[in-house]
């Protein structure tokens, strides 16, 4: 037992980011997830949110999950397998299939939860995963689950995943994981390459959509759909965290491979059932997307209209084709320094440093809703170019 309190004792890296002033997460927010939200007392624009489609805080959505508690109560006392299915998780799996194009879907509580039971579930001691060594963290942990060999190949490299495709048994079970839009770096996977490879050599590919899903494809249908490949990925996964605006997950795929998962995916067996209130915020969301398609159009419109500013202000957004826009800072001191500039000034974004990207690679992910308006931008814009000049000027000072 002492060893565990040694071992907690040791770590001092938050603890010393907080006698800097410079500590940036858990900021408790007091009011609505939106455009603008309540900090301290202070009104702070939000530009770190996953709420691409702004649907956090619309009256259906919110009108939907007060209706399922007054009708199911505030949860379902049981997982899926057991007591905790009601018919509105079975409603949702069915609209959700046929939204992405799928025969069937399943939900599980997180989307954390889907890829760690589904990956665990579909591969195993002998076969293989291929993963984007930028795949979110929920894949790699599902594939240590697994007890699958697993590899890593380069970001987005097409000819890097060949070259361990090649090293392969042609008649083992392969899969490819891949997120679609890479939840820090903004930019969309290669997926018609990555497809036209597991056909050539007999692996299936999976599609972490979280943060495509209502963004991408001419209705929001996601990544796959946007390349026309709906047939050709043989899994669908998305989050109802962010353009869905609830919480939750699914997972999408011809109905035998369903009804596998169902029973041998552990994180779904032993985890309790999504909220009434949730799938019912997620149907309602879903309802939105499907029918008005402006939402997908003002979101892409500001994403535009940012690049262009970002693009004049001299900003480094890297590969970005999202609205998920990295401003790479590439020194991590400097990138907790802006973050705490910003919030000061007004603007909230989330400061990414190693271990989770290396240091060169530091950045602040600054992400766009389709409820922003193009002044909250601009002036946002304005605040990042200032709040880095003056970040570099100071650590020069710290420095001399």
């Amino acid at each position: 037992m002492e060893s565990l309190y040694i071992k907690a004792a040791n770590y001092n890296t938050a603890s010393k980011l907080k006698v800097e002033g410079i500590y940036p997460y858990f900021r408790a927010i007091s009011s609505a997830q939106d455009t603008e939200v309540t900090i301290e007392g202070e009104k702070v624009l939000m530009f770190g949110s996953n709420s691409y489609l702004g649907l956090t805080n619309h009256p259906r959505v919110k009108e939907a999950a007060i209706k399922a508690i007054e009708k199911y109560g505030s949860g379902c006392a049981g997982s899926r397998f057991l007591n905790g299915t009601l018919d509105i998780h079975i409603e949702l799996e069915e609209r959700l299939a046929k939204f992405v194009g799928k025969e069937s879907a399943l939900l599980f509580s997180t989307g954390f939860q889907v890829n760690l039971g589904v990956i665990s579930a579909i591969a195993g001691r002998n076969d293989y995963i291929l993963l984007d060594e930028y795949d979110h963290a929920s894949i790699i942990d599902g594939s240590r689950l697994s007890f699958a060999k697993t590899i890593k190949y380069k970001h987005n490299d097409i000819h890097d995943l060949e070259s361990h495709l090649k090293k392969l048994p042609l008649n083992s079970n392969k899969v490819i994981v891949t997120d679609g839009i890479f939840s820090m770096e903004g930019d969309i996977v290669r997926l018609p390459e990555i497809v036209t490879l597991a056909k050539e050599y007999n692996a299936s590919v999976m599609v972490d959509d979280a943060h495509g899903l209502g963004v991408l494809g001419l209705n929001g249908e996601g990544t796959v759909a946007h390349f026309g490949l709906t047939n050709e990925v043989d899994l669908i996964m998305g989050t109802f965290s962010k353009s869905f605006a609830s919480l939750g997950g699914f997972i999408a795929a011809d109905t035998s491979v369903i009804e596998y998962i169902k029973h041998h995916a552990r994180s779904l067996i032993f985890s309790a059932s999504m909220t009434p209130a949730s799938v019912a915020s997620t149907l309602a969301a879903l309802d939105i997307i499907e029918t008005e398609s402006s939402h997908l159009q003002k979101l892409w419109s500001n994403t535009r209209y940012a690049m262009d500013l970002m693009k004049e202000a001299g900003l480094d957004t890297g590969d970005t084709e999202s609205p998920v826009i990295p401003i790479y800072i590439r020194n991590n001191e400097q990138t907790f320094l802006v973050a705490k500039l910003l919030q000061e000034n007004g603007v909230f974004v989330n400061p990414v440093v190693s271990p989770a990207v290396p240091a060169e690679n530091s950045l602040i992910r600054f992400s766009l809703m389709a409820t922003h308006t193009h002044a909250q931008i601009k002036e946002a814009v304005t605040k990042i170019k200032e709040a880095i000049h003056f970040s570099k000027k100071s650590l020069m000072e710290y420095e001399y």
